[in-house]
């Protein structure tokens, strides 16, 4: 595939696509960046846009990782001491999972959003955003957790983040959305340039397909899963022979072929007895997706199989955090 096809591969959205075909036209010495809250091991969430990342190390772009430590302490994740053990133990683990340390950097928010010049900016932007507006930006990362006024704030701060941390490329889940378009509506205002957008997809929950997989309701899959546990969580999945369930459903164990396992190996191979049809290698999530709409693949296989994957995938994470529990 070409640096377009690359770059945009497992996404719901490029905004604009336009903007990203000619960020893809010259990549070298572009920045393209994620921000998350230390508050814990990698989970699936993080690694969806990870995967993205190591797509755009491929395509020759650098990658700028927020720790966005400003926010945690706000959220009551700890002290800032606390705060950056979390973050160190989250570098460790995305190196493990395949980031390119040389090409990566991590950046504090403390390093930056502290100063003068972005508290001035972030007063400008107060001034002119009206509290619904801000409200609407976050209101998909709230959880439905109460209000603050720390809420409203934090959408401006990931607004400015996009020119403090002169970044080319912005990557979030879809639930980022609302806050990307927030930056590419009040970055101007401030006489500063609109960067692209890439948005990933938001994994259903495992066991029942609807909503939202999340580490704090229902069941994720995480770095520090044995091989047990991540066995015993996709045994249990939702996983219709379709690739299109009724209603608002998904089949999260096709998703798990999608953006976790096919962008990591260049073929699958399901393997079960003879009397049951032998091994199957398929050399696409298409052709994968097809096999079980077809009744050729069962869905326990396709459990068994993405089981195996998977956790071949999230091994050297979970290696990793023993490394640094040990110490």
């Amino acid at each position: 595939m070409n640096t377009y096809e690359l770059l945009i591969r497992n996404t719901e959205e490029a905004v604009t696509e336009q903007e990203v075909r000619e960020l893809a036209a010259d990549p070298a010495d572009k920045r393209v960046y994620v921000g998350y809250e230390p508050s814990g091991v990698l989970h699936l969430g993080h690694l969806l846009t990870a995967n993205k990342l190591i797509d755009a190390q491929e395509a020759g772009m650098d990658v700028v990782v927020l720790l966005a430590d400003v926010h945690a302490h706000l959220n009551g994740k700890g002290s800032f001491e606390e705060i950056h053990e979390t973050a160190e133990r989250m570098k460790a683990q995305f190196a493990a999972y395949g980031l390119d340390e040389e090409k990566t950097e991590y950046v504090y928010g403390s390093d930056f959003q502290l100063e003068a010049y972005y508290s001035l900016d972030l007063h400008e932007l107060g001034v002119s955003t009206t509290l619904n507006r801000a409200q609407r930006a976050v209101a998909e990362l709230q959880s439905g957790d109460t209000a603050t006024v720390s809420h409203t704030v934090y959408p401006l701060m990931q607004v400015l983040d996009f020119e403090f941390l002169g970044i080319d490329l912005a990557v979030g889940g879809t639930d980022q959305r609302k806050v990307h378009m927030l930056a590419r509506e009040k970055l101007p205002e401030l006489g500063y340039e609109v960067r692209p957008c890439l948005h990933t997809p938001i994994l259903a929950d495992l066991e029942t397909g609807e909503g939202k997989m999340s580490s704090s309701e229902g069941t994720t899959i995480s770095m520090e899963d044995s091989t047990d546990d991540l066995e015993r969580k996709i045994e249990s999945a939702f996983c219709p022979p379709t690739r299109d369930p009724e209603g608002d459903r998904e089949n999260p164990v096709l998703q798990l072929f999608e953006y976790y396992v096919f962008p990591r190996f260049e073929s699958v191979t399901v393997r079960r007895p003879e009397k049951y049809g032998g091994n199957q290698t398929y050399d696409c999530y298409d052709d994968l997706a097809a096999a079980l709409e077809s009744g050729e693949l069962h869905p326990a296989d396709a459990k068994e199989a993405v089981a195996g994957y998977l956790d071949e995938v999230i091994a050297p994470g979970r290696e990793k955090l023993r490394e640094l529990t040990s110490e």
